[in-house]
């Protein structure tokens, strides 16, 4: 089981997160279809805290499922196991992998309630096990790490009732792997039909397609603003999208976190280290007289932290680009203060820290 969660992904993206997993037979990664529409490009994040850019190269939104490609993403050698005849039955344990709502890796364990639970003339593996958003995208296996279905929803408004993708239909989508190209490709949900070319129809049976799907969420003003200043530190800013109006990435050995506060503020923060145990007094001297101007070392939660906050109107003030250059230097600084901590004072990295 240890050996297959390093298969098992983070999916980021700038509406939201999700869970996928790779397939080593067809050198994709498998999620649902919401976890990444409106993207033709995001980023996927392992055990190993790195992120790697990752191409949408397939969507079938009827069949809720999409396929990427990270062509740098280090391959792992064990994977869930797609190849198998097991059929799921009623009570059968079952685990779920994932990372719900955006938390690390997470195991929840169930039974199989029903097998073939009918749900909008589709069948669906009806499961107990804990689900929740962000466990979407990813695997539900048994304990030989065979996979049984792919979670995609649960009901709101009642507990113990998450549902999964067969396994089955799973199989019928990746038969077009092979015809994929490097384009993103949309998948006809009434005849399965490959269209690469926006469309408003199919060009094998003649189903209306919505256009948009084809097309990309453009991203607002301000997040054009926080990107444009995450890319002054050469980071692709696909790669630390994590969620509507939120970016986690690592500048050096420091995680940097941007995100709106109170609606009013963006605010961007670095957890640096854990208190050391030793030389406190020392420590709190410094927090509190070194020029770290404009931005500012705190104490929380027993870890210290570098911050810095800004009305969203500044954005739009004539102090844009100091604004733009204030936010990349936080990260620069963060990633030297971390150091500075561990060097002077004998404190830890944070777990956070890479």
């Amino acid at each position: 089981m240890n050996n297959i969660e390093s298969s098992v992904y983070k999916i980021n993206t700038a509406n939201g997160t999700g869970t996928g997993f790779y397939s080593r037979e067809n050198d994709i990664i498998i999620t649902n279809y919401h976890v990444v529409a409106g993207c033709h490009t995001v980023s996927v994040k392992g055990k190993d805290k790195n992120r790697y850019l990752t191409q949408v190269l397939y969507v079938n939104p009827g069949k809720d499922i999409a396929f990427l490609r990270a062509d740098s993403l280090p391959k792992p050698v064990d994977t869930v196991l797609l190849d198998h005849s097991t059929v799921s039955q009623t009570r059968d344990k079952v685990i779920v992998l994932g990372y719900p709502y955006g938390m690390p890796f997470t195991v929840t364990e169930g039974i199989v309630s029903n097998p073939r639970q009918s749900i909008g003339g589709s069948y669906f593996i009806q499961t107990d096990a804990a689900i929740n958003p962000g466990n979407s995208g990813g695997p539900v296996i048994n304990e030989k790490g065979e996979l049984m279905g792919i979670v995609t929803s649960k009901f709101s408004d009642a507990d113990n009732m998450g549902f999964a993708i067969p396994l089955e239909t799973l199989k019928e989508e990746l038969r077009v792997v092979n015809d994929l190209t490097n384009v993103f490709t949309l998948g006809c949900s009434n005849c399965g039909g490959l269209i690469e070319e926006k469309s408003d129809y199919c060009p094998n049976c003649g189903t209306n397609i919505d256009e948009k799907l084809f097309e990309e969420i453009e991203l607002s003003d301000f997040s054009l603003k926080v990107e444009a200043a995450i890319s002054k530190l050469d980071i692709n800013p696909v790669l630390a999208r994590s969620g509507r109006e939120r970016w986690y990435f690592h500048q050096g050995s420091a995680e940097i976190r941007m995100f709106v506060y109170d609606n009013n503020y963006l605010f961007a923060t670095s957890p640096l280290n854990d208190l050391p145990r030793k030389n406190l007094a020392e420590v709190y001297e410094y927090i509190l007289t070194a020029d770290t101007e404009p931005h500012r070392l705190s104490i929380s939660d027993n870890q210290i932290y570098l911050s810095y906050r800004i009305h969203i109107s500044d954005l739009y003030s004539d102090h844009t680009n100091e604004i733009l250059e204030n936010l990349a230097h936080l990260a620069i600084k963060a990633d030297a203060l971390d150091n500075t901590f561990v060097t002077k004072f004998g404190a830890e990295m944070t777990h956070y820290s890479k």
